[in-house]
């Protein structure tokens, strides 16, 4: 992996115009892989960096902290992004991008790890990440105690499965000690499956026990259950996670049920590039920070 010169930095904050010109200089010197430009581009977003947090005893139960350069103050909102790649595939580091975004916005930011298939099936990645969330908050009142005491969660695709259910069904937080309304401010959700069977996609069959499905392992059906604040990020088009029947069925749901829930569409993107776009390679894109912005400090 290559570093960014400064100069180069400021260049791409200077001239837009030479984002396309100097991507391909950076993937022709490095041959970084399409997440690698990503994350040595995403440089230009200012964070403190502290890695490999441990929460448990596997090699996948840690964090990564991204920390605004402007410090941590009492009005300063935690996070916590949990990736995607259909519960067998991902890992923080290939995040690096997302935390840096959300640290420049000014929250300090977690991306948390979890065990994969076919090491584990569900439930395992819900239990892991239950543990990283309770486990980021009690890192950060000992870190940072003067910041907020709850945190907001954010996932992509897979990740948003494993933050709809965290913040729907009681059950994972209080196997950790905690709750849904004790520790979350709110949870968003991008490009997510929340009603989830049958399904369709092979990678994930395996995951849940296709056709066995477990009981209790849909979101939609934990609606009723619901205070937590929710925003739901869907794209233009997305042809792994069909929008209508997940994000807007979801949505449809929690509105019946009187929980509090926002959904928009996000312009232009697509099921990878709808999280891709909170890079400042994809600024052509629609926003994807702006309604997690509003969101989060709201």
């Amino acid at each position: 992996m290559v570093s960014v010169p400064q100069s180069l930095v400021v260049n791409l904050r200077r001239r837009p115009s030479h984002w396309l010109i100097c991507l391909l200089s950076m993937s022709f010197l490095s041959a970084c892989s399409p997440l690698g430009i990503i994350n040595v581009v995403s440089k230009v977003h200012p964070a403190d960096e502290i890695h490999a947090v441990d929460f448990g005893p596997h090699p996948r139960h840690r964090f990564d902290v991204y920390v605004p350069t402007t410090g941590v103050t009492a009005d300063t909102p935690s996070v916590v992004f949990f990736y995607g790649g259909s519960w067998n595939s991902g890992d923080r580091r290939d995040y690096r991008f997302v935390g840096r975004r959300l640290a420049a916005a000014g929250y300090l930011t977690a991306v948390v790890d979890y065990r994969l298939y076919p090491e584990v099936q569900y439930p395992e990645f819900l239990h892991d990440s239950a543990a990283g969330v309770v486990a980021f908050q009690q890192w950060a009142k000992r870190h940072y105690p003067q910041a907020a005491d709850k945190v907001t969660l954010i996932g992509h695709s897979a990740g948003a499965y494993n933050a709809a259910m965290l913040a729907l069904d009681d059950t994972w937080l209080a196997r950790e000690g905690s709750s849904p309304q004790s520790l979350l401010n709110g949870w968003v959700g991008i490009a997510g499956p929340y009603d989830l069977y049958p399904i369709t996609v092979e990678d994930v069959k395996p995951v849940f026990f296709h056709p066995d499905y477990p009981e209790d392992s849909n979101p939609i059906d934990f609606v009723s259950e619901s205070s937590v604040p929710a925003l739901l990020l869907k794209p233009e088009e997305d042809d792994l996670v069909d929008p209508i029947r997940n994000s807007v069925g979801l949505r449809d749901a929690l509105f019946q049920a009187n929980s509090p829930v926002t959904l928009e569409t996000i312009a232009g993107t697509s099921h990878v590039t709808i999280i891709g776009s909170v890079s400042p390679l994809l600024f052509f894109k629609g926003s994807t920070m702006k309604p997690i912005e509003a969101f989060v400090r709201r």
